[in-house]
């Protein structure tokens, strides 16, 4: 079996995922779980989800609805402390430059925006959604042009560094990197906050057993209160895990069709 957290796994945070799984795979292996002992990385996350032998991975809401149904099952949802979660849900934060003297998004029409990845939820699929009616107006572009950059992280650098002028980022890797470049980061400001969709969830393949996935559930529960992993947690933002209902991420879909609907069916 696997296991791999990359969504969050930030240069300086990679300690914390490894105690953290540290602490779940001890608890795993108590209860007579062939869990690995370490954390795998280096290979791209999108071949990580879909490893037969996943035994606990993170994705986002977009491709578990789009493109993981069926071959992944949901374990639980992390809630995470960061302004624009709400126990586990989270949303997206619009962000500027913090000199940009626009205040509304409507100011940004014929600007240049900035996108993580054309699968991401908080990076695309709810910014598509906020700028769709926008754009309906502007017959259908919004943007003069949009340029990829890869990862939330790099979006932020872009319009930071002037590359771009707005871009949607994840509210937990805007929290996370407030913490560890507090100086870089106080050259943006949010400008909006987009609707909210269930948060990041923890995933297994669909071949690993309801035993299993129980018993990772337990694992990641009692994890949360061990006083030993308190510093830990912290660094990672997390106060607990959920077990949403798989339906819950629907919610993800009605933002897509909100945008389709309204002739926007492409972040452009």
């Amino acid at each position: 079996m696997i296991a791999g957290l990359p969504m969050y796994d930030l240069p300086g945070l990679e300690e914390h995922h490894d105690r953290l799984w540290a602490a779940v795979g001890e608890r795993l292996r108590r209860d007579g779980v062939d869990a690995p002992l370490a954390l795998s990385r280096g290979e791209p996350h999108t071949t990580l989800w879909t490893e037969p032998d996943l035994i606990l991975g993170q994705t986002c809401g977009y491709p578990l609805v789009k493109h993981l149904e069926g071959r992944v099952r949901l374990i639980a949802t992390p809630r995470y402390r960061a302004k624009g979660c709400h126990g586990p849900f989270h949303r997206s934060l619009i962000v500027v430059r913090k000199d940009d003297p626009r205040t509304s998004l409507g100011d940004f029409l014929g600007a240049r925006g900035a996108l993580n990845d054309e699968a991401s939820n908080t990076g695309m699929n709810l910014f598509r959604a906020e700028i769709a009616p926008l754009a309906a107006r502007a017959y259908g572009r919004f943007f003069d042009t949009v340029i990829h950059t890869g990862s939330h992280a790099a979006s932020i650098d872009a319009v930071a560094e002037g590359e771009a002028d707005i871009a949607a980022v994840d509210c937990v890797t805007f929290a996370l990197l407030q913490r560890l470049h507090p100086l870089a980061m106080a050259r943006l400001r949010v400008l909006a906050f987009t609707a909210q969709t269930p948060g990041l969830p923890l995933i297994a393949a669909a071949s690993i057993s309801s035993q299993v996935i129980e018993a990772t559930a337990d694992a990641l529960s009692a994890v949360a209160v061990d006083p030993a992993l308190r510093s830990t947690l912290d660094a990672l933002l997390i106060e607990g895990f959920n077990r949403l209902p798989p339906a819950y991420y629907r919610a993800v879909l009605h933002f897509e069709q909100l945008a389709i609907s309204q002739g926007y069916p492409v972040l452009q």
